[in-house]
């Protein structure tokens, strides 16, 4: 068990530079707060708006106990509800994705508009007011077509500045001609921060995903300056190179492509397009294209993979044919839902303009390296042995930046909660 002063205790202890103290990674205490102070009151990826392509399209997700409801409207806009009655709090919809009317609750025949307006509500008399027992609302935002939620009563309003720096990144590949071509729910046996900083390097990746770095190369992650030979140099160099002459020729064509790091925000994001290698089109085996039909107006195939993080939850990888977005949920302390979700041009046919196997192979493939990865970092959290280890600064700089910013995120609700008691008192 641990406290609140044993959380904060840890929280003020914590060393930069290193990786966090056990019980970060165990603690059904600390996963509490987790859920109160990081998932309940920060922005975080929850769903792709061709999930949501005809109004009355509705998706379910669940964030912990709290499950909301996203529905496309008639006005084609998105809204988002906490997904209870407000007769008895029976579950409204209870699929993961549905189409409907309106909201009708199964229970008592309680009925909803898509604005959340209760306009039902049978046997409850003359005096009944329906217009105090709407839905409860949620904040929902688009940022060109990835959806954001945030539980909160007040957002946080610094997610208007990722939508100013990243849609000019994300519109080229216009998600809204996209369609779902597949989606995949994966449990990995580690904590959620685990699974978010075994994403935020690569300095794993040579060895252990054979798949993924046919398309990528590691030094687009980092690399020790002082540990090169000549080889490698030359290998290092010419990446170098390839970056700098690809973002010249993107940009060029109007496709952002430069580093933007802004990974210390209270909504924190980074994004950078990197070139890709051999034939230099996407993430698959061969490098080429998945779907013969490129995405927006592209016709040139080779226009490497623009990668977009998100804390706490999110990483995407957009190419010219096709995108792949994950979404991180945390549903205990070792347990975590990782949602993969492939996008591509909404008048692609499946085995004409491409094949699943082919489009989903590398990313099916990856996930599963690093759900076993995690689960060994899991385990060997718990062991007596473990201890804080250094990160590389070369390959790890942006794991260290999420647990600076999540113990940053803990750190100012403990100052806040001291300072609302001192004002009590």
């Amino acid at each position: 068990m641990h406290s609140l002063s044993d959380i904060q205790k840890l929280v003020s202890r914590r060393q930069k530079g290193k990786s966090l103290e056990a019980p970060f990674y165990s603690s059904p205490e600390i996963l509490d707060l987790d859920i109160k102070e990081i998932f309940s009151k920060h922005w975080i990826f929850v769903a792709v708006e061709p999930e949501l392509p005809e109004p009355g399209d509705c998706v379910t997700v669940e964030v912990d106990k709290t499950s909301v409801l996203l529905l496309r409207g008639d006005d084609m806009e998105i809204r988002a509800f906490h997904n209870v009655c407000r007769h008895r709090g029976a579950k409204l919809i209870d699929e993961r994705a549905t189409t409907i009317g309106n909201i009708v609750c199964r229970y008592h025949g309680w009925t909803y508009n898509e604005d959340g307006d209760l306009i039902l509500a049978e046997h409850m008399g003359a005096g009944f007011d329906k217009s105090c027992h709407g839905l409860k609302t949620v904040h929902v935002r688009s940022i060109a077509g990835l959806i954001f939620i945030c539980l909160a009563k007040d957002a946080p309003a610094d997610i208007e500045e990722m939508a100013r720096v990243m849609e000019p990144y994300l519109a080229p590949h216009d998600i809204a001609n996209c369609k779902v071509a597949h989606t995949s729910e994966l449990i990995e046996e580690g904590n959620w921060k685990l699974t978010m900083e075994n994403n935020r390097e690569c300095y794993h990746c040579d060895g252990n995903h054979p798949q993924l770095t046919v398309p990528l190369s590691a030094f687009g992650f980092g690399f020790s300056p002082d540990e090169m030979d000549q080889r490698r140099s030359e290998e290092v160099n010419k990446y170098l190179s390839a970056v700098h002459t690809d973002h010249t020729r993107w940009e060029a064509c109007g496709l952002p492509s430069a580093e933007s790091d802004h990974l210390s925000n209270i909504t924190g994001f980074r994004t950078m397009r990197l070139p890709l290698m051999r034939a230099g089109e996407s993430h698959t085996l061969d490098t080429k294209v998945a779907s013969k039909k490129l995405l927006g107006q592209f016709t040139d195939a080779k226009l490497g993979g623009l990668s977009f993080w998100t804390h706490p939850n999110s990483w995407h990888h957009f190419m010219s044919d096709h995108i792949v977005t994950f979404s991180v949920l945390p549903l205990g302390p070792d347990k975590t839902l990782v949602r993969t979700t492939w996008l591509v041009h909404k008048n692609a046919h499946e085995n004409e303009d491409y094949n699943l196997d082919n489009l989903t192979h590398v990313w099916n493939m990856t996930n599963v390296q690093d759900a076993e990865l995690v689960r060994l970092a899991q385990i060997g959290s718990q062991q007596p042995a473990y201890e804080p280890g250094p990160y590389s600064t070369f390959t790890e700089p942006h794991v260290e930046a999420f647990c600076d910013w999540y113990i940053k995120r803990l750190d100012d609700h403990f100052a806040t909660t001291q300072k609302a008691g001192i004002a009590a008192e």
